[in-house]
């Protein structure tokens, strides 16, 4: 019998403090305006606080108290501080008083997420964002993978802006060389991933070469994607985010974000439980779910379970917004006369995906 992800990986500790999935192509997938409610999977915040920004309500849900005390902790921050001071405080921007910073905020934080942060001081003080596992794993990355590839001088040249055509030329000719594509390959493998990025349970139901596969992927988001203003690469390259800010950092959006905080509702728990449990309100039921990747780790029965309890606290033409990443997952052939794949959308911001790790991005649509 399939057991659930959160008994079988360990769900106390950041795994993600930031989102590694495009906020503006799930925008656009789900749609969120006022008097829409959206379901969403918390992770680090990022994503649900991008919806919020768009107008909905947003539910975020997490198994992880960890990745919960994420969102507390940048709901307060928006709260309190203005742009600059948000930026500084979170680790986009440079700062010596974060602790100070976060004194301040505590207060706003329940309980639970207070003691989280007050056993973290040295994570606060270096900017929360950057002390996750899976950025650390990508700082291992750049720190001592990257540098027996190519100079910084090269790398610093890559996040340039450039023309499509520029940017073919000048991965053919001096990015895409032999240790280039041993070493991502034996990096981002399975064995490697599993033990300093994600956690081996994620790759249960993964089958095939999964450094191969991302190499692949990375070689389309290098040519055919912008590389100067990608948030995701960027990051991934030079430990932070420059001038490319994700979706909900963007000056133009703070306004809506602080202004929205008052929908965003933040839950522990799986997000079919939540659904279920928000369904049986007077006004009850979800518009939009954010599900990120969570099929991945999902045999096709536990799949099957889950979507369905998801499609019973939908609302009619509610859309579900899913990744695939190494393991093929689409709406169950059961619920086939109850939702209706969007393909052409899908494809079309598949194609725009810049966090291109994914091989495929999935929208289905209620009847």
């Amino acid at each position: 019998m399939d057991q659930p992800i959160e008994s079988r990986a360990r769900f106390d500790l950041v795994r993600y403090a930031n989102c590694w999935e495009d906020a503006d192509i799930l925008c656009t997938a789900l749609e969120p305006r006022p008097g829409k409610r959206i379901l969403s999977i918390g992770s680090a915040g990022d994503n649900a606080l991008a919806l919020l920004a768009s107008g909905a309500e947003v539910v975020a849900v997490d198994l992880s108290p960890a990745q919960l005390a994420c969102i507390e902790l940048r709901r307060a921050a928006f709260h309190s501080l203005d742009h600059p001071a948000l930026l500084s405080f979170l680790g986009v921007r440079p700062a010596n008083d974060r602790w100070e910073t976060w004194l301040r905020l505590r207060p706003e934080l329940p309980a639970e997420s207070q003691a989280f942060w007050d056993f973290r001081a040295e994570s606060i003080r270096q900017g929360f964002i950057h002390d996750g596992k899976f950025e650390h794993y990508f700082r291992k990355f750049r720190s001592y993978i990257l540098p027996l590839i190519h100079p910084r001088r090269t790398t610093e040249e890559w996040l340039r802006e450039k023309t499509r055509q520029q940017r073919i030329d000048f991965y053919a000719q001096r990015w895409n060389n032999w240790r280039w594509r041993l070493l991502f390959r034996v990096f981002f493998s399975r064995f490697v991933m599993g033990r300093l990025g994600r956690d081996p349970e994620f790759f249960r139901y993964v089958e095939g070469s999964v450094g191969q596969r991302i190499l692949e992927r990375t070689g389309y988001a290098l040519t055919e994607l912008s590389t100067h203003d990608n948030p995701y690469l960027v990051y991934i390259l030079s430990g932070n985010y420059g001038t490319a800010l994700p979706r909900y950092l963007r000056p133009e959006n703070f306004a809506a974000v602080r202004a929205g905080l008052d929908r965003l509702h933040v839950v522990r728990g799986s997000i079919d439980e939540v659904a279920r449990d928000w369904a049986k309100r007077p006004d009850g039921g979800f518009d939009g779910y954010n599900l990120s990747d969570i099929f991945e780790y999902m045999s096709p029965e536990l799949t099957s379970s889950v979507y369905g309890r998801l499609l019973s606290a939908a609302r009619p033409k509610a859309r579900l917004a899913y990744w695939n990443m190494l393991v093929p997952r689409s709406a169950p052939q059961e619920f086939a006369n109850r939702v209706v794949q969007l393909s052409e959308l899908s494809k079309s911001l598949f194609g725009q995906d810049k966090a291109w790790f994914y091989s495929a991005f999935v929208i289905d649509e209620v009847r």
